[in-house]
């Protein structure tokens, strides 16, 4: 496993701060006078452990939210937070919370946290580092006898991949719609939800009001290519992007594939065909970082000796501009109304429920994250998320920022994920040295 040179030897200067507004930004130095620093082999050891939970004889990861394998997961966690002291409880959502008391317990919380639920065939490192790098966090104060000034949280929030259902919650952006939709695993939300101990029927009293955290921090790899193209070891997240998802039902008209001939056919799958491309034509034809995927397709009725009479695809357009998925669907429904006119066919589209809105992370935790980073002696860079995140819902209520570090080529939510174990142990040093600086503040 090749390594990146971790600096040891950052000077540390004074902590410099700025107050403004609820979170006070660090201007200089973020580890002045703490030689506080995590454990990068027990995170590795601990990664590779919750791997095994879920994984097939191929040594492929299957831990989708909701199945034996995710309640067995969280059950080995929840036991590691009991052990470190936190005394975890679910929320009527699913979402694990661990709390640890602060000198003054009437500070509202500094939370951070993760998810460790997985998409089908998945990798070991999304969601899995953040929760346990917060959970290290905790270990070290244990160990070294800090205690701070606000109390902490560490959040384990349920079903992240399958629509980041648990931090919807918390936000109170869940509906019953919602709560009916199909999960991964075969359950309805509402069902998967029940199944890991939350209660569906009560999901209102998980809700928290804004001011109710003092701050949020998630630890994340980066699921795309650009740190480690730079050779950057830390991203500070600018921005989360939105994400739409539209079921598409194209309908023709099935009928004998030798007889029918070809200027009379209605076909459902030509049509969708050139929907797809019409797609990818309306989505480059704007300067930007938006993208738009059909991800997936399913014909009917699925014969060769048959005309294909319907077309069932999922499209999904993700930006941080609301305004802009508004408007590139737009001209994709513009796109498929000629699309459908031209091959007799009919075209709609059905809104999905669970929608996650774009978000900018808080500007000050930022030049916190910024500052301690580069107190440590790592390289930098601002930049989005082109996924989505539990911390994109969690900032309607409270300050909440995102630390990113490289994925080997990135690749993510495959088997083939990976991130290094010093560029964990990187992330993690940064995440607990940001929490101090929070602290301080």
């Amino acid at each position: 496993m090749q390594r990146r040179q971790f600096i040891q030897n950052a000077s540390l200067t004074a902590l410099g701060i700025t107050a403004f507004g609820g979170i006070k930004a660090v201007t200089r130095s973020a580890a002045a006078g703490n030689a506080l620093r995590v454990n990068g082999k027990r995170i590795e050891s601990r990664i590779f452990e919750l791997a095994k939970f879920g994984m097939d004889a191929n040594g492929h990861g299957t831990r989708v939210a909701f199945t034996q394998a995710d309640i067995e997961a969280r059950k080995w966690f929840t036991a590691l937070m009991q052990r470190a002291g936190l005394n975890p409880t679910i929320d009527t959502a699913g979402n694990i919370i661990g709390r640890r008391k602060g000198k003054n317990n009437a500070l509202k919380p500094i939370a951070f946290g993760s998810h460790i639920d997985m998409v089908p065939d998945g990798g070991n490192y999304d969601g899995t580092l953040g929760s346990i790098g917060a959970l290290e966090v905790i270990e070290i104060l244990n160990e070294q006898n800090v205690i701070t000034e606000h109390p902490l949280e560490l959040i384990i929030f349920s079903n992240e991949e399958g629509g980041t259902i648990g931090s919807k919650a918390m936000v109170g952006d869940i509906t019953k719609e919602g709560l009916q939709q199909r999960s991964q695993s075969g359950l309805t939300m509402g069902e998967g939800i029940r199944a890991i101990g939350g209660n569906p029927d009560d999901i209102q009293s998980c809700i928290r009001k804004k001011g109710d955290i003092h701050a949020w921090l998630e630890l994340h790899i980066e699921q795309g290519g650009i740190l480690e193209k730079e050779k950057i070891q830390i991203g500070v997240v600018e921005g989360i992007v939105g994400i739409v998802h539209w079921e598409v039902i194209v309908e023709g008209f099935s009928n004998h594939a030798g007889a029918t001939q070809m200027n009379m056919r209605q076909d459902a799958l030509l049509a969708a065909s050139k929907l797809v491309i019409a797609v990818n034509e309306v989505i480059t034809s704007v300067k930007g970082t938006q993208v738009g995927t059909v991800g997936k397709i399913a014909v009917q009725p699925g014969a060769y000796n048959v005309i294909p009479g319907k077309v069932q695809m999922g499209l999904e357009i993700r930006d941080l501009s609301a305004e802009k998925i508004e408007m590139l669907f737009k001209e994709i429904e513009k796109r498929a109304a000629m699309i459908a006119k031209a091959s007799k066919t009919n075209i709609r589209f059905e809104r999905q429920p669970n929608e996650s809105k774009p978000a900018l992370t808080d500007k000050k935790l930022q030049q916190t994250i910024q500052a301690t980073a580069k107190s440590l002696g790592f390289s930098t860079k601002f930049m989005q998320s082109g996924a989505g995140h539990d911390t994109q819902h969690v900032g309607m209520i409270a300050p909440a920022a995102m630390i990113f570090i490289p994925s080997v080529g990135g690749i993510s939510h495959s088997p083939k994920e990976f991130s290094t174990a010093i560029d964990m142990e990187n992330g993690a040093n940064v995440l607990l040295q940001t929490i101090l600086a929070i602290d301080k503040g």
